[in-house]
């Protein structure tokens, strides 16, 4: 058994033409899971041969707006698609319910002209939210999801999510600086999927906004560090701070090699690595 892990979006909330926003899918005994939903998800989707009717469940790091912006999309895609009513399952921390039922009453007039024209429409989109800040993630499917609490204050709550299926498991961090309760959600696991910023870069721009980054997020050897303590094989860097220049993907990598000495993997949006045995 494998676990397939897809970066779908690898951008920052900066738009870039060639990358979506940040988006993770984690495919396991025909279970899709879709971490974060930042702008382009579905088009990544497609791309990867997935759609929204196929979602087990979307699970959010949190609220910040780069990694919800298609949250929207994902609620009606999935909702014009299915013919039975059937609930997306929306997983994420405290406040995730007040942030979907302001987007379900954003939605409204376009629910409204729905019903009003499609006979065989004869709901609004069903959404089951769940909060969560750690523990288990309900779970109707084989696959086993936990959460815990990151760190990414002043973004409080902020939570990473743990896949087990087959004997292998990934752990998707989010937006975070090493802390605890990551270490003890890693523990044992096979990879880890973590957003990173190159903070040395970062740190030469003469802008405040820019600089305040540099507390909140790890830098590709913060994040190398907190997967060689867990013991993992693989590591897999995303929502790359700045874009990676073209050709220079070894730098990230060689950052991370500082810290890691498993197999480092960074890529293009839709790049797909596999874990375990296939």
């Amino acid at each position: 058994m494998t676990i397939d892990v897809t970066l779908l979006g690898t951008g920052s909330p900066i738009p870039a033409p060639d990358r979506a926003g940040p988006s993770t899918l984690i495919s396991a005994e025909g279970e899709h899971y879709l971490v974060d939903a930042g702008r382009g998800v579905l088009m990544r989707m497609a791309a990867a041969g997935v759609g929204a009717p196929q979602l087990s469940a979307v699970l959010l790091t949190h609220l910040h707006s780069d990694h919800i912006t298609d949250l929207n999309d994902v609620i009606t895609t999935r909702w014009v698609m299915t013919f039975e009513p059937t609930p997306l399952t929306i997983v994420g921390p405290v406040g995730t319910k007040h942030v979907v039922d302001h987007l379900l009453a954003s939605l409204g007039p376009d629910i409204a002209y729905r019903l009003a024209h499609h006979g065989d429409l004869d709901h609004e989109p069903p959404v089951h939210v769940i909060e969560i800040d750690s523990g288990d993630v309900p779970s109707e499917g084989a696959t086993v999801i936990t959460a815990g609490q990151t760190d990414h204050k002043p973004v409080e709550p902020s939570v990473g999510y743990r896949f087990d299926s087959g004997g292998h498991s990934v752990v998707v961090a989010g937006d975070t600086v090493p802390c605890d309760s990551l270490d003890a959600l890693c523990a044992g696991a096979d990879a880890l999927v973590h957003t990173v910023i190159r903070k040395d870069i970062i740190a030469t721009v003469p802008m405040q906004r820019l600089l305040d980054t540099l507390d909140y997020h790890s830098s590709p050897a913060e994040a190398a560090a907190t997967a060689q303590r867990a013991g993992m094989t693989t590591l897999v860097l995303t929502h790359y701070v700045p874009a990676i220049a073209p050709g220079g993907e070894q730098e990230w990598v060689d950052l991370a090699a500082t810290e890691f000495d498993g197999q480092i993997e960074v890529g293009d949006d839709l790049h797909t690595v596999t874990i375990g045995d296939k």
